[in-house]
Parts: structure tokens; C-alpha cells; sequence
């Protein structure tokens, strides 16, 4: 029976389950130990201990363990299913790179497939990034092009905020004038009104 190929199977999984345990640390895009075991569809325990008999296949730039703090912070952020990763002692991170090799480690074709869809969810990511850096440096262009135009504008909103503007420094009352009693003028007689 002939091997069936990964690359054209179907998606084994949506790369909404994916995209959010992607997760930047230090720096880098990375994804936890116990992510990657609920993906791989083996326990957390089982995916370390591989790692740890191939250490020598994970050096810091592929695979590294979270500090204390760390684990902290990240807990806020995750929301599992399992126990809560703030209770967890230790915590693998892995780097895309550290991802890839894990296939190597986990030899089930499960794993296989598991990478394929990982390695595609870690280019997707890249691409989204790369777009959102591309449109904004087009902003920042735009701004500097119309930031010019738009100084002598604000600069005659300042003027004319500050009164500089040159004008008549003297400033003339506006509105109706009431009379104060001293200056009120002699009281005319009221008409009389008509008779019917």
C-alpha cells in the first residue's frame, strides 16, 4: 500500500488552533512545550523528555526554557484547558526552528503532518508582519509629505489662538450695553392705552 503524502493531504489542523499559540518571548515567535504535545496528541511530560535525550539537536536558539517570571506573565495570556501553566515548575519555548526539529524527535506521522501545518501558520505570521511593516512605513511617508502643507495651518491656528496675529491689539466690547441706574435716562411717559 503506498504511503499516503502529507503535502496533499488535507489540513490536519485549522490554522485557527495554531496562530494563537504563537506567542513572542524574548524576542522571538515561539511555541510552548504543552501546546505542542496537545497538538503532537501526546503528553507535555512525553515531548520533553524526547527533547532532553536529543538535547544536543536544540541548542538556546531553538528551544529554551522559560524563567519564573516568565511563566507568570505568559499565564495571564493563555487560556488552557489543562492545569494552569502559572502552576507549572518548567516551560519549554521552541523557535520555529525548534519546532522543525521536533519532527525529527517525534517520529510518528502524526508529528509530520503536525510541522507541516506549524511551519505554514509560522509563514503566514511572517507574511502578516511583513504586510503590516510594508503599510506602515507608507504612513509614515504620508505624514512626512503632508506634515509641511499642514504646519502652516496649524501655525495660523496658533496665531490666531494667541491673539499674535498683528491686528488692533485694542480690544472692542461686543454685545448689548445695560444702563446702570446713575446713567438712566428720564422716564418717558407710558401711552395710554385705548379705549374701547
Amino acid at each position: 500500500m503506498p504511503k499516503a503524502n502529507p503535502f496533499t493531504a488535507t489540513s490536519l489542523l485549522p490554522a485557527e488552533r495554531i496562530e494563537p499559540a504563537i506567542y513572542l518571548i524574548r524576542g522571538q515567535k515561539v511555541m510552548l512545550d504543552r501546546d505542542l504535545a496537545e497538538l503532537y496528541g501526546v503528553e507535555t511530560r512525553a515531548l520533553n523528555q524526547a527533547v532532553r535525550r536529543n538535547i544536543d539537536r536544540f541548542p538556546q536558539d531553538f528551544a529554551f526554557e522559560l524563567s519564573r517570571e516568565e511563566i507568570l506573565r505568559i499565564s495571564q495570556i493563555v487560556i488552557s484547558s489543562g492545569a494552569p501553566l502559572k502552576f507549572s515548575k518548567r516551560a519549554l519555548a521552541f523557535t520555529e526552528q525548534g519546532v522543525a526539529m521536533l519532527s525529527s524527535v517525534l517520529r510518528s506521522p502524526r508529528a509530520v503532518r503536525v510541522n507541516i501545518e506549524i511551519m505554514r501558520a509560522f509563514v503566514r505570521l511572517r507574511q502578516w508582519l511583513a504586510s503590516n511593516t510594508e503599510l506602515a512605513h507608507k504612513l509614515e511617508a504620508l505624514e512626512k509629505k503632508y506634515v509641511a502643507q499642514f504646519k502652516v495651518v496649524f501655525d495660523a491656528i496658533r496665531r490666531l489662538m494667541t491673539g499674535a496675529s498683528g491686528a488692533n491689539k485694542s480690544k472692542r466690547e461686543i454685545g448689548f450695553h445695560t444702563l446702570h441706574a446713575a446713567s438712566k435716562p428720564a422716564s418717558h411717559p407710558k401711552p395710554k392705552a385705548a379705549r374701547p
